[in-house]
């Protein structure tokens, strides 16, 4: 369907690809993945025909209809949700235009006349295709598919100007499964969704009649709807035929194929070089010499890919913590006329590792912040363990940074007010992306998901017995993700956690907090648990 041949692109001295190649088929369903910056969104541009390249091919058939969702920044208004979703189907939508204004025009043409047949023809073939689009059933398609993405009944009749960015996002994927095109396009499609959407749309893409290429740092979420990986990274393109877990035990195997050929291939080289000098001066062995040289020259020395260097970090040792650590009492909060929380008792424990899920908009972020005492609530109670000693991390924590300090300036004055002289900020920093001379940046002129980073990171300087972290994997790579896992997972403290992610939590988790507009349940169980769990329960309505 569509074809790269020997594509290369560099921008000044980075190189961005070296004459890769690859093909996308009619049905492949494919993961596009590699660190930040290796070149993912750019191969997308090529596919979108919005880039231009150094050298190279990128073939696509004319037939070919693409569809592309990026990660932000789609906004509309002026129409209501309905109207707006219903564009999808603006060819459909023509053609009724086209045949009602026809059907007019016959009320008033001669019966007789050649022109009236003429039109009469035409009739029949915009209706002939508008049949194609099942104009019956567009209604239903749509709603079903705002529903699956969140939406309730009772916002088809909002203005979109109303809905927030995250919200105007899942509009725009809404209408973009709905026009159905050859090749969907999906740049972090479960950034804005909750974890019930998150299932729906995996249910909605493994039917998909199309292709698929997805960038997500959601690994659960690619081994579900991908059976096709590939791989970015240093100017090169490797193909992978199976989902991305696929992708990781082959690409490991393969390393340690050629870590053996590459061992092996030196002892020999050994053998002979031990042979040539212990025989050099024979005179006897002359030609052997001479040969075992030559062999030497002609040989293709195995080379391992190079390896982009992996980070490590830890957080702090958390001090001593009493058994109780936060509790709530007959709490409730409201904004306005909106109430999020009536009369919510809760508490948790020391060892806790909890998972706050729910729909966008139920109050999970709220909810946070009321724990992590920097939210005020109208009534009830919020009481602190004795030894309690919280760190809290929140993506608008990223707004407070100094625009005159520099991004290492910013985490050593963060280590300093916590008095962790003995801690490393340039390794914190390298685990989440800042890579040599990104540390020197201004803050001033990171893009919001660097600055997100930089938030993580200053938290990340706390010492603390208890954390809270509200979406923390946002930004990361699943590589960075893997790093944060691994650090939440070895914190000897209690863990809160705000995310969709389940991947990220299910190996950190043991209870779910379930916030909803009808109010909070607490369940024993990771994520893939609970959502076997909200399957059933759904099935036995």
């Amino acid at each position: 369907m569509i074809n790269l041949v020997d594509v290369s692109l560099r921008y000044g001295e980075k190189v961005i690809y070296t004459k890769i190649s690859t093909t996308i088929g009619a049905r492949d369903r494919i993961g596009l993945v590699g660190s930040n910056g290796s070149g993912k969104s750019t191969l997308v541009k090529l596919l979108l025909d919005e880039m231009e390249i150094d050298s190279g091919t990128v073939e696509r058939p004319s037939y070919v209809t693409l569809g592309y969702l990026p990660q932000d920044g789609i906004e509309v208004k002026g129409k209501t949700l309905i109207e707006e979703v219903a564009t999808a189907f603006e060819d459909a939508l023509e053609l009724q235009k086209n045949i009602d204004e026809a059907d007019e025009k016959m009320m008033e043409m001669d019966t007789s006349s050649e022109e009236y047949y003429d039109l009469l023809d035409q009739i029949g073939a915009w209706e002939q295709k508008l049949e194609t689009h099942e104009p019956a059933k567009m209604k239903s398609r749509i709603e079903k598919t705002l529903m699956g993405l969140g939406f309730a009944v009772s916002d088809f009749g909002r203005d979109t100007g109303e809905f927030s960015g995250g919200w105007q996002m899942r509009m725009a994927l809404a209408k973009l499964l709905l026009r159905e095109p050859s090749l969907l396009l999906l740049d972090e499609p479960t950034n804005h969704l909750d974890i019930i959407s998150q299932q729906w749309l995996e249910d909605y893409l493994t039917r998909y009649e199309g292709s698929l290429v997805i960038i997500s740092h959601d690994r659960a979420f690619l081994d579900v709807v991908t059976n096709r990986t590939i791989h970015l990274s240093m100017g090169a393109l490797r193909s992978y035929s199976g989902n991305y877990s696929f992708y990781v035990k082959e690409s490991e195997a393969n390393i340690e194929v050629l870590r053996k050929k590459a061992k092996n291939q030196q002892v020999e080289i050994q053998r002979q070089k031990d042979f040539i000098n212990r025989f050099r001066g024979n005179v006897k062995k002359a030609s052997l010499v001479q040969s075992r040289i030559k062999e030497l020259a002609k040989m293709e020395i195995v080379q391992l890919p190079p390896q982009e260097k992996k980070m490590f970090f830890r957080f702090p040792p958390p001090p001593p913590a009493s058994a109780k650590v936060i509790e709530l009492k007959n709490m409730s909060k409201s904004y306005g006329d909106l109430e999020v929380f009536k009369g919510l008792d809760f508490h948790i424990e020391k060892g806790d590792r909890l998972a706050v899920v729910g729909v966008n908009g139920a109050g999970k972020s709220t909810l946070a912040r009321i724990l992590a005492g920097i939210e005020p609530f109208q009534e009830g109670e919020r009481t602190l363990g004795i030894n309690t000693v919280l760190a809290y991390f929140a993506q608008s924590q990223a707004e407070e940074l100094d625009p005159n300090k520099t991004v290492l300036e910013e985490v050593e004055q963060a280590s300093a007010d916590a008095g962790r002289e003995e801690s490393n900020p340039r390794a914190i920093l390298g685990a989440l992306l800042f890579r040599k001379d990104d540390v020197f940046k201004k803050t001033s002129v990171l893009s919001g998901g660097e600055r997100n980073r930089l938030a993580l990171a200053k938290m990340l300087m706390q010492e603390a017995n208890a954390i809270i972290l509200d979406e923390p994997t946002n930004h990361l790579d699943i590589k960075s993700k893997e790093i944060l896992q691994e650090a939440v997972r070895a914190f000897n403290g209690t863990v809160i956690l705000v995310s969709h992610d389940r991947d990220f939590l299910d190996p950190i988790v043991n209870k779910i907090l379930e916030v909803s507009k009808t109010g909070t349940r607490l369940l024993t169980s990771n994520v893939s648990e609970y959502i076997e769990r909200i399957k059933k329960e759904n099935a036995e309505r």
